[in-house]
């Protein structure tokens, strides 16, 4: 009897250390979603914005976890809203400058919010916190950004194209700075939907080279390309879209004084948008430095469509939530 029982206290255990069950849909990086769900995501995007109403009980009775080390403007907001809109609630948890796990283990905090809610939204400095998370939860884990991907604003920006020239197979997307994570999922989310990219980044910041392999393979089955260039004048030659970011992120402000001097030939201006098509617009995933990676003539000017991106971002991660939640 004695040996029953201490086999049933060890079997016991190790079902509670057990990570969460495998089926679990979690969208830890760009690649969690087929070519086919993105554009369904897409699809359902668009419809979507055009008669939101339709969809604002889909999601009654659900509840969102926002888990944010990282301060947020648009991300927060979006979710916040997109939840709201579709029917749910979220509650929001701000770390205030110390890291989702520092107080308890993250495999504990996954699986305290997958008994109270059903998705869990992180933005985090680790793509690592994103994985352990996904490890442990019983409910989706979505990525809202990490130091590696940002695969809701890639999404945002491949539909903002879209809804502007119609379609996407085909485009010539410009990315000038830094090979951050917006430039990786970028590159993997245009990669599969036939867009040809190129990128332009000073020496030693280019994007990481196992990602643009990736991108490059999945380009190649989709009739898109991915380029490094080191002219960005070349990078923006005919391009229908003109992207940057900041040049420095969250967490690099020491870089920053480096950073400009070596990012100084890469600022978009107007003479650097003069280089891609007459039709071309400019793109930023926000907030924008401007005088340093783009100037207030061409944030300002008609070309821009950093605002539609950033509405964009709302009825994109309903449609992201409708599939991993609905």
């Amino acid at each position: 009897m004695a040996l029953f029982i201490q086999m049933n206290i060890h079997s016991a255990i190790g079902v509670a250390a057990s990570p969460a069950r495998s089926t679990t849909r979690h969208l830890r990086s760009d690649l969690d979603l087929t070519t086919e769900e993105v554009l369904s995501t897409l699809q359902l995007t668009a419809h979507i914005k055009r008669v939101p109403r339709k969809y604002s009980h889909k999601l009654a009775g659900r509840y969102l976890a926002l888990l944010f080390e990282k301060p947020s403007l648009r991300t927060r907001m979006t979710f916040e809203l997109a939840i709201k809109q579709l029917g749910g609630d979220s509650v929001f948890t701000e770390f205030n400058g110390s890291r989702i796990g520092d107080r308890e283990p993250i495999q504990d905090v996954a699986r305290n919010l997958d008994r109270w809610v059903n998705g869990i939204v992180v933005r985090t400095y680790r793509q690592a916190t994103v994985e352990e998370l996904a490890r442990w939860s019983a409910v989706p884990v979505i990525n809202a950004l990490s130091d590696r991907y940002h695969p809701c604003q890639a999404l945002a920006d491949l539909f903002t194209l879209q809804e502007r020239f119609g379609a996407l197979n085909g485009l010539q997307l410009a990315f000038v700075g830094d090979g951050n994570n917006v430039a990786h999922s970028l590159m993997l989310g245009a990669a599969r939907l036939g867009v040809d990219m190129r990128l332009a980044t000073p020496p030693g910041f280019e994007p990481d080279a196992g990602i643009v392999a990736t991108a490059q393979e999945l380009a190649a089955a989709s009739g898109g390309s991915v380029r490094l260039v080191a002219d960005p004048v070349e990078c923006v030659f005919q391009a229908h879209a003109v992207y940057t970011d900041v040049w420095a992120s969250m967490g690099q402000e020491k870089e920053a004084r480096q950073r400009r001097k070596l990012f100084a030939r890469y600022q978009v201006t107007a003479r650097l948008m003069a280089a891609a098509r007459l039709e071309a617009v400019f793109m930023h995933c926000l907030p924008a430095h401007r005088g340093e990676e783009v100037t207030e003539e061409v944030m300002e000017s008609t070309a821009s469509v950093v605002f539609d991106q950033a509405e964009n971002r709302l009825h994109l991660q309903k449609a992201l939530l409708l599939l991993m939640l609905g």
